[in-house]
């Protein structure tokens, strides 16, 4: 179970790379036709919807590496005991919101394609492909919350408890403070 969990974490941060070498390809290329007076259609749309996609892929990823922002300035000044429930209370909240955050963008998307909504740009695709990448994204933040929620509720390290104490470990202290 754990490599599986690993390998959608790495699959979600791959498919995150590919959407930022997407907007570096679409932009650079955009560029390059502008250069020679003419324009790619729709270019603009295409990279915010990759921006999103490269926000929403990377979610999981960074969360288990602990390269999300989290304060805690509380949580490090607990007991062990009161640390894990602390835990435990943030997790479970923090899981219930992105759990509401995935239904809604799913349910925005299945909208999207039932109305066969398409983009109002100079190219008319279908905007439910741009916008799966929201609940796809978020879920895969969901699980890897609630991986991290199983490990404290089993007595274990989170992922970016271990993930800090690696870095520190290795003198990297910049993501810390």
């Amino acid at each position: 179970m754990r490599r599986a969990l690993d390998g959608l974490y790495a699959l979600s941060a791959g498919l995150a790379a590919l959407a930022l070498l997407g907007i570096f390809l679409v932009m650079a290329g955009g560029v390059a036709v502008r250069a020679l007076g003419h324009e790619i259609p729709a270019a603009d749309d295409v990279v915010a919807y990759l921006c999103v996609a490269t926000t929403f892929f990377a979610l999981g990823h960074a969360f288990r590496r602990a390269e999300l922002i989290r304060v805690g300035m509380l949580i490090e000044n607990l007991s062990p005991g009161a640390r894990r429930v602390q835990e435990i209370v943030a997790l479970s909240f923090t899981g219930a919101a992105v759990a509401y955050i995935t239904w809604w963008t799913l349910q925005d998307a299945l909208f999207s394609l039932e109305i066969e909504e398409v983009a109002q740009g100079l190219v008319a695709f279908p905007l439910w492909v741009p916008k799966m990448a929201m609940p796809i994204g978020s879920g895969i933040l969901l699980v890897a919350i609630l991986d991290d929620l199983v490990a404290v509720l089993a007595g274990r390290k989170t992922s970016y408890i271990e993930a800090a104490e690696a870095r520190a470990a290795r003198g990297e202290y910049s993501a810390e403070r």
